[in-house]
């Protein structure tokens, strides 16, 4: 397969689109210097200097591509002890558990096809595929490749994937059927390594499933939340019909879901051997008449996101004057972006709770250092004001605490400043 240079990204700096190598580029928003949002603190750590990184989403008007201009090593990114289980977050499981029993219904995948997972996590995507008597692999760069094996029983190379991993997939297990990626395909800096990798990997009449963030609803739903260092790029329709011709694929379906309040699915395979749905191109005239490609609009979105911003510091400065506690509650990656984009550190939010089990608590999030608690303190401490940082999963969160009792009140802080 031919290296396509502009495709394969060095750390540092990054000036042109990722997809096609063209300088038109525009600005959507800056958020500042930040952490990597997933470089927790210890106690150890926490005293001592951070690194941070320019933080601004850009959008390239020939692919339609958003993108940072700033791409960070991935083992900087991931390192080993990386904190994020899918599993334990119950809306998550039973969606991917879904999202495997969909890719079957659809495709018919005959039992026994090998079905690739790359980004596995802890497996818990895979376990649906398994239970279908399909054979799974996963490829999962971090520690959680252990929680694959030892929890979900599902075979897992601790590894960045790669040409090499692909080729050692196919000697030992034949091509892929199905090939997944779940909010995995918009992180990886080296898109050209990937790309070679899953073409070495796709059977002739496999498929290759991705899932990510999608461009326009980031845009429609005021999600500056969505940029952050793991996501070097947030793909449209438009940008991924760009990208897979270069390999000898092309998108042949796209559906938007509901998973993080807005992302895409996109189906693909080898040129010619599936029909292309109409979906495709709907979409693609969606997102033009979205304006999703003008400067224009991205400036109008970013001064709706600073009123945002606006309300929820009044709120905050203000509730800290009247004496009322507000806390926070679930730490996703995303939340680090808002604490450190607002400003907010711990003597506005004493502490952010999170799920029991969860590999953050006792940590520190990085940037304004707020610790990480497990959420039964909430119970005990019956604070006024909890900020749902997963806001994307507020009606699940908040229905939980209502049923245990809880009398707090909730805040929103995306896609508008909302008090339940």
């Amino acid at each position: 397969m031919k290296k396509i240079d502009h495709h394969d990204v060095k750390p540092g700096k990054l000036d042109y689109c990722q997809i096609t190598g063209s300088k038109d580029i525009f600005e959507a928003i800056d958020l500042g210097h930040q952490p990597p949002c997933d470089s927790l603190l210890t106690i150890e750590t926490v005293n001592q200097p951070e690194i941070n990184y320019p933080l601004r989403l850009m959008i390239s008007k020939a692919s339609g591509l958003g993108q940072l201009d700033y791409a960070i090593d991935g083992k900087t990114v991931y390192p080993s002890d990386y904190p994020y289980r899918a599993g334990i977050s119950k809306p998550l499981q039973d969606y991917l558990l879904g999202f495997s029993g969909d890719v079957n219904n659809q495709f018919k995948i005959a039992p026994d096809s090998l079905c690739v997972d790359i980004g596995c996590n802890d497996g818990t995507l895979l376990s649906g595929f398994k239970k279908l008597k399909m054979r799974t692999i996963g490829v999962e760069p971090t520690n959680m490749a252990q929680y694959a094996v030892i929890e979900n029983d599902i075979k897992a190379i601790q590894a960045f994937f790669s040409e090499a991993i692909a080729d050692l997939i196919v000697k030992e297990n034949g091509k892929a059927k199905v090939i997944t990626m779940t909010n995995v395909f918009a992180h990886m800096i080296n898109l050209g390594e990937v790309m070679r990798g899953i073409s070495r990997l796709l059977d002739k009449d496999g498929i290759f499933v991705t899932e990510s963030q999608y461009l326009l609803d980031v845009l429609l739903g005021n999600q500056f939340d969505q940029a952050y260092h793991e996501h070097i790029r947030i793909y449209s329709v438009k940008s991924l019909v760009t990208l897979f011709p270069y390999y000898g694929m092309e998108v042949f379906d796209a559906k938007r879901v509901g998973a993080r309040e807005g992302s895409i699915r996109v189906y693909v395979g080898w040129k010619g051997k599936h029909a292309i749905h109409k979906r495709v191109k709907e979409l693609l005239n969606l997102e033009e008449k979205s304006g999703l490609f003008k400067p224009e609009t991205w400036a109008k979105w970013r001064e709706g996101i600073q009123i945002e911003k606006e309300k929820m510091m009044e709120f905050l400065y203000t509730a800290r004057r009247k004496g009322k506690k507000v806390v926070a509650d679930s730490c996703p990656g995303r939340g680090t972006v808002i604490f450190n984009y607002y400003g907010i550190d711990h003597t506005l939010v004493p502490y952010i709770s999170q799920l029991p089990g969860s590999e953050k608590i006792g940590k520190y999030l990085p940037g304004t250092h707020v610790p990480i608690v497990d959420n039964k303190i909430i119970m005990k401490d019956q604070p006024d004001y909890i900020i749902i940082l997963a806001w994307h999963y507020a009606d699940y969160i908040i229905t939980n605490w209502k049923k245990k009792g809880l009398k707090s009140k909730f805040i929103l802080p995306l896609p508008k400043f909302k008090i339940l």
